[in-house]
């Protein structure tokens, strides 16, 4: 099967599997696993940050940050399509006892103006605004990415009202590569990153949350309140840190394979508007003779995995398992309907 649900489901590379084979583990929990402890540091160091946590998902590393920021009875700002908002369980209420002012950005983006209009004044009727959370890229956005100058302009809306700055970064180091921007700039753009080493980058499982060394800290004890701490975790650091130093330069390969899939789309007739094509991910309109779903049981029966998101939308995630002969097989079976 060519499979573009999600590229959640890449599978370590055999360099990967045998870094994961050889590492020196410890016990997490009490700080003694040297290949963890590696990955943080590298973490940290690739954002000029102080200190990093590995965890297991990307979920747990923005549910932290949040809880970390925040007192219950806070707002926090995002945009409506977030990974924070509609793909975390209710998080932000279950976990941190917060509710949530979500703007109507453009692709999953928001501009500066958009956060300062969404911050509370001081009024006791109203919740505390007090952090600020950008995702990037952008899952339902088709893999959109910032214009770093928003970044910075909403840098400054934060720094001026008194509001912590957050990034769930899960994909971010597609953005850095489709947009030739560096970890740098995000370190010091942002209060905390969260970076997922599971998706593009191909590690089997982990996260890690970047920021200064009191923060991770506190967040090291919330991880441990919500059951995240491992043990003999180098194992799963060691793949992490093979991604890091191997797998982000090829990114590019995903991001053209997407581009070509979406160019073959565009001549469909069943195909109506596409999402501009950024980074790794086609989202398609599905029109005329076949609903979404429809369309992606017939890829299906051609070994063709996709997942309808809506009634009326497709999504293909290209990724590290995706083949140049995988994009060319899906084409012809495109050009095929």
């Amino acid at each position: 099967m060519i499979d573009f649900r999600s590229d959640t489901v890449t599978r370590p590379t055999a360099a990967m599997l045998d870094a994961m084979y050889n590492a020196p583990v410890g016990d997490d929990v009490f700080g003694e696993d040297p290949t963890v402890n590696k990955l943080e540091e590298l973490s940290a160091g690739l954002f000029g940050k102080e200190a990093a946590l590995f965890c297991p998902s990307g979920t747990m590393t923005n549910q932290i940050a949040i809880k970390c920021h925040t007192q219950p009875g806070d707002e926090v700002i995002c945009e409506r399509l977030s990974h924070i908002y509609q793909y975390e369980g209710g998080g932000i209420a279950f976990n941190s006892g917060c509710s949530v002012r979500l703007i109507d950005g453009d692709r999953g983006r928001v501009k500066a103006q958009q956060v300062k209009e969404a911050i509370n004044p001081d009024d006791i009727h109203k919740p505390v605004s007090t952090l600020v959370s950008l995702e990037n890229t952008g899952n339902r956005g088709g893999g959109s990415c910032y214009d770093f100058s928003d970044i910075l302009a909403i840098k400054d809306v934060c720094k001026e009202s008194g509001l912590k700055f957050h990034l769930d970064g899960a994909r971010l180091f597609n953005a850095l590569v489709a947009k030739n921007e560096t970890c740098r700039q995000y370190g010091e753009a942002f209060d905390t990153i969260s970076v997922c080493l599971s998706k593009g980058l191909g590690a089997p499982v982990g996260s890690v949350l970047i920021g200064p060394a009191e923060f991770i800290r506190k967040a090291r004890r919330y991880r441990k309140v919500f059951g995240g701490g491992m043990r003999q975790a180098g194992s799963l650091a060691a793949a992490g840190i093979y991604a890091l130093e191997n797998h982000v330069a090829r990114l590019a390969d995903d991001h053209k394979h997407a581009r070509q899939l979406a160019e073959t789309l565009l001549k469909k007739d069943f195909t109506g508007e596409i999402l501009p094509v950024e980074t790794n991910i086609v989202i398609f309109e599905v029109k005329g003779r076949f609903t979404a779903p429809g369309l992606a049981a017939k890829l299906k029966e051609a070994g063709i995995l996709a997942i309808a998101i809506s009634p009326t939308q497709i999504r293909l995630v290209v990724h590290l398992d995706i083949t140049p002969d995988m994009i060319a097989g899906t084409i012809d079976v495109l050009n095929a309907l």
